[in-house]
C-alpha cells in the first residue's frame, strides 16, 4: 500500500501525536531509535489561525524529524482550512493530520477531536476544507465512534476516504470508553479490508511484541505507537527488528537508559527558552525512563523535584553509586 508521504519501509512504525509528550526533542529521540514517521502533538486550528505565539512555537521542527506530520483539530471548516494553509505555507511539513480521536472533555465540548464523530457530515466537511487549504497529503486519526450506539468504524472510515483522506489511523475505542477496556483490534482489520487507502493501527501497544501481534491480527499497513514509547523509545528499534526478522535489540542497561534520558534532557534544555519550565515539563519523561528500576522510589522522588535539567546527571550518578556500580558512571559522561 503506497503511503502519501515518504517512508523507508513497507510497514512503517509511527510515533503517535500526544499532547504534552510529542514535542520536538521526543520526536527526535524516537526518530533516532527508528521511528519511521513522527507527528506533532495536536494543535488548535483557531490557535494557528490567530497566530497564537505558544501554538506556533509548537509547530517548530528540524530536518532530522522528517517525515513529519502536523496534527490539527477543530470543528469549524473555515478555521481548519485557514490553519492548514498557514501550516503549509510557513512550516511545510510532509503531511497534515486531522484529529478526530481526542476524547478529552475540553476538546470535545466544542465538537473538536472525537466530538466531530457525532456528525459525519461535519467530518467530511472538515476533511474537504483542510484539503482545499493545502497541497500536502491530508490524513485522519479517528476512534470507532462517539459511543456504543454510534460505533461504526468502517462507516466512519469510508466517509473519511470518500472526503479525500489519504491515510487513516484507527484507535478502536469509542470516545465514551476513553482509555478503558481493551482496544478492539478486529475493527482495525475490518477497516483495512474496507478501505483503499493505507490503514494505520493504534491502541494498546506497550511492547514490541504487542506491535507485532497487532500487525499480524489486523494486516494494518502501519503501526502507530503511543504510550508504549514513554520512557522506552527503543521500542521502535525492537519493533522494526521483529518486522524485518532480524535480531531484536535487548532492553538497554540501566547505564544506557540513563544515557538516553540525559541526551533527551539536553535536547529539551536546548529547545525550550525557559530552563525551569523545561525541567518541570520534563519530569514526566524522567519518571517514565526510570519506571521499573530496582529500588527506584527515592530516585523518582528526586527526579520529580528537579528545577533544572543540569541536576539530572548528578541524581543518576548518585543512584548508580548506591547500586555499587561505579563502572557504570563512565557511560553517563558521553
Amino acid at each position: 500500500m503506497r503511503f502519501p508521504y515518504p517512508v523507508q519501509h513497507d510497514v512503517p512504525v509511527i510515533l503517535a501525536p500526544m499532547a504534552g509528550v510529542s514535542e520536538s526533542p521526543f520526536r527526535r529521540i524516537c526518530r533516532s531509535w527508528g521511528a519511521d514517521v513522527v507527528v506533532t502533538e495536536f494543535l488548535s486550528a483557531e490557535g494557528i489561525r490567530r497566530e497564537n505565539a505558544a501554538t506556533l512555537d509548537k509547530l517548530r521542527f528540524g530536518p532530522d524529524e522528517r517525515p513529519i506530520g502536523v496534527q490539527i483539530f477543530g470543528a469549524e471548516p473555515d478555521a481548519m482550512h485557514d490553519a492548514a494553509r498557514l501550516v503549509t505555507d510557513v512550516f511545510q511539513p510532509d503531511f497534515i493530520d486531522i484529529n478526530f480521536g481526542c476524547p478529552v472533555k475540553k476538546v470535545v465540548k466544542r465538537n473538536g477531536g472525537s466530538g466531530c464523530l457525532k456528525d459525519l457530515d461535519l467530518v467530511q466537511a472538515v476533511i474537504r476544507a483542510v484539503s482545499s487549504g493545502t497541497h500536502l497529503p491530508v490524513t485522519v486519526k479517528i476512534r470507532s465512534g462517539w459511543n456504543e450506539q454510534m460505533r461504526d468504524p468502517v462507516g466512519i472510515a469510508l466517509r473519511c476516504q470518500d472526503a479525500g483522506a489519504r491515510a487513516l489511523t484507527l484507535h478502536p475505542r469509542t470516545r465514551t470508553q476513553m482509555y478503558s477496556g481493551a482496544a478492539s483490534w478486529d475493527e482495525i482489520a475490518a477497516v483495512k479490508q474496507a478501505l483503499d487507502i493505507p490503514v494505520i493501527g493504534n491502541g494498546d501497544i506497550r511492547t514490541a511484541d504487542d506491535a507485532i501481534r497487532m500487525h499480524r491480527a489486523t494486516g494494518c499497513d502501519a503501526i502507530m505507537i503511543a504510550r508504549g514509547s514513554f520512557g522506552q523509545p527503543w521500542i521502535f528499534a525492537q519493533t522494526r527488528a521483529m518486522l524485518d526478522g532480524g535480531e531484536v535489540p535487548a532492553v538497554p542497561s540501566i547505564e544506557a537508559r540513563f544515557a538516553v534520558a540525559l541526551r533527551h534532557a539536553r535536547m529539551a534544555a536546548d529547545y525550550e527558552a525557559d530552563p525551569r519550565g523545561a525541567a518541570i515539563e520534563f519530569r514526566k519523561h524522567l519518571g517514565w525512563y526510570v519506571k521499573g528500576l530496582p529500588d527506584s522510589a527515592d530516585l523518582r522522588r528526586r527526579l520529580h523535584a528537579v528545577n533544572a535539567l543540569a541536576e539530572v546527571e548528578g541524581i543518576f550518578r548518585d543512584y548508580l553509586d548506591r547500586l555499587e556500580r561505579p563502572d557504570a558512571i563512565e557511560a553517563l559522561a558521553g
